[in-house]
């Protein structure tokens, strides 16, 4: 097999998630970029299928990446959605998750909170969320 071509639906918005993961995920975004995307150019493709278009011979994936546990807890699970072109050889990248709090650590700094970066816009609700999780954990 030659194997496939990464591309990206939209790259600007790609590359600004990418590089707010490097910046405050570390774990997942070297598991991004040293596992998932060689095992995607030689046509390994990780995660779970959640839709296919037969017509178009198109799947979607969703790549559940390691994170730090409290991360995936307060701001949801790091995931890559990507689609695959089987007739192009080809993997669309899609997007990155959560998306939300990714974008806002590109535009402007986040702040932390017992160690776990905090959204500017939702902080109160975030580190509620992180209380919460450290009362429940010395329980």
């Amino acid at each position: 097999m030659k194997g496939y071509v990464l591309d990206y639906i939209n790259e600007n918005e790609f590359n600004k998630l990418e590089r707010s993961l490097k910046k405050y995920n570390m774990l997942a975004y070297k598991e991004l970029m040293f596992k998932s995307y060689p095992a995607l150019r030689n046509g390994e493709f990780l995660g779970k299928k959640v839709s296919q278009n037969k017509k178009l011979g198109t799947e979607t994936y969703e790549l559940k990446l390691k994170s730090d546990d409290m991360f995936s807890k307060v701001h949801g699970e790091v995931k890559l959605v990507y689609t695959v072109y089987k007739n192009e050889a080809i993997v669309m990248l899609k997007t990155i998750t959560p998306e939300d709090i990714l974008l806002e650590g590109h535009r402007s700094e986040l702040g932390t909170y017992k160690g776990i970066m905090i959204s500017k816009a939702n902080a109160s609700k975030d580190m509620f969320k992180i209380d919460l999780l450290n009362l429940l954990q010395d329980k």
